[in-house]
């Protein structure tokens, strides 16, 4: 029993330190870090050497990072691939492809999974509820499995976030898009202002949109790329209009003004549903919460007057 607790606390302890590997990746642009290394050691004019250049890295990012990479990796081999394309899908739509790797998200998945079903193990066998150890066996692994979703829903509330921010923003840029058309910028042109006033998830879709274009794509297959990439129904509208538009010779700023009041009429709508279903989602609380505590509250005196009258002799 002693060597079982003891492995649990060393899993758990390397669960944690991945963990937070895993979670400070999502913030960590290497490109950056890379580049301001590489500016710290050229200030003398003096030949950069690669042993130097990784030594100045943190730890977190020379030693315990590819760890967890690696462990990513060695989990992959044993993933279906539909499982590997799911979570890039959800990575795009996240916006956090450029900083986390599938095989993060499958080594946080995995490392959740032992950690979670540890510490409920642990907890269960250093305690004094007499199960056997099957059945404590069977509620850690539950507890574990339970943690192994945890990446995807947090997968999931950074998706739903960032869509909910890119459709709060789609009137106010096509309204900024129509005003620069109608001016006589080109869409790109365009498009390229609009990344350039704001700091939004929109913003930096259009500013990749440009930067594949630069690349040599086509226009139409850029717009498609990023409308695949944030998965809204209002942007599929929104490009789809455009590319009909250059495709059928149709004005282009008649077009956007059209898709910006329907975007605007769009959010109204969204807005109006939220505010209905406020008073549904305030039940549970008001329900669990509220009330009992304004039931003892209330209640509280009249019971202990009625336990001191002579109706509280009855009860005696």
């Amino acid at each position: 029993m002693t060597i079982l607790i003891i492995l649990i606390v060393a899993i758990i302890i390397i669960a944690i330190v991945l963990t937070v590997i895993g979670v400070r990746s999502q913030n960590f642009d290497e490109s950056r870090l890379l580049n301001e290394r590489l500016g710290e050691l050229n200030l003398d004019d003096a030949p950069v050497e690669l042993r130097k250049l990784e030594l100045s890295l943190p730890f977190q990012e020379r030693v315990i990072y590819p760890i967890a990479r690696k462990l990513g990796e060695f989990v992959i081999r044993f993933t279906p691939q539909n499982a590997m394309s799911s979570i890039e899908k959800k990575l795009e739509l996240a916006g956090v492809s450029s900083n986390i790797d599938p095989t993060i998200i499958l080594a946080t998945q995995f490392i959740a999974l032992f950690f979670f079903g540890g510490i409920i193990l642990f907890v269960l066998s250093i305690g004094s509820l007499g199960w056997p150890f099957g059945r404590k066996l069977l509620v850690s692994l539950l507890f574990g499995f339970i943690g192994f979703y945890f990446p995807n829903m947090f997968l999931t509330s950074r998706i739903n976030r960032r869509q909910k921010e890119i459709r709060k923003a789609m009137p106010d840029a096509l309204d900024l898009l129509t005003i620069c058309v109608e001016a006589g910028l080109g869409f790109d042109a365009a498009m390229h202002k609009v990344s350039e006033k704001w700091e939004s998830q929109l913003s930096m879709a259009f500013a990749r949109v440009i930067q594949e274009i630069q690349l040599g794509k086509v226009r139409r297959d850029a717009l498609r790329d990023m409308s695949n990439r944030i998965g809204l129904p209002e942007m599929t509208s929104f490009v789809a209009a455009v590319i009909q538009s250059e495709q059928l010779g149709v004005s282009l700023s008649k077009v956007l003004r059209i898709q910006a009041d329907q975007m605007r009429i769009r959010r109204r709508q969204l807005a109006e549903e939220e505010a209905h279903k406020a008073p549904i989602k305030m039940l549970v609380p008001m329900g669990l919460l509220i009330f009992p505590s304004l039931m003892i509250v209330l209640l509280t005196p009249a019971a202990l007057r009625l336990m001191q009258s002579a109706l509280g002799g009855m009860f005696q």
